[in-house]
């Protein structure tokens, strides 16, 4: 069982920064890969980026690629997600999210474990 709390999400203006935390709890976090995805008003849950569990792999959607990091600190039991250079079209909740296997996924139905979302919100 892993429960993740993510953390960061506010309102920022267009070419600013925010990162986002997700906590997880469970001795097993090390093990798990990680996944950011995101989900606007009227849209289907997106991918926004994965982590292996090992933090040396990371994938990107193509429209956050350059922008968007992953991180992971397994000591800490938590993933980031540094974004800069927002756009408003990045306005959404983003969901980080677990899952059991070594491969990097951009399917959401194929994670285990999800967070309750954070909001984030960016102003032209």
């Amino acid at each position: 069982q892993v429960v993740l709390v993510e953390s960061g999400g506010g309102l920022v203006q267009a070419g600013g920064s925010l990162r986002l935390s997700c906590a997880a709890s469970g001795r097993t976090f090390s093990t798990y890969g990680m996944g950011w995805f995101r989900q606007a008003p009227g849209k289907e849950r997106e991918f926004v980026a994965a982590i292996r569990w090992s933090g040396t792999n990371t994938y990107y959607a193509d429209s956050v690629k350059g922008r968007f990091t992953i991180s992971r600190d397994n000591a800490k039991n938590t993933v980031y997600l540094q974004m800069n250079s927002l756009t408003p079209e990045d306005t959404a909740v983003y969901y980080c999210a677990a899952r059991s296997g070594g491969l990097l996924v951009r399917d959401y139905t194929l994670y285990d474990y999800w967070g309750q979302g954070t909001q984030v919100t960016v102003s032209s």
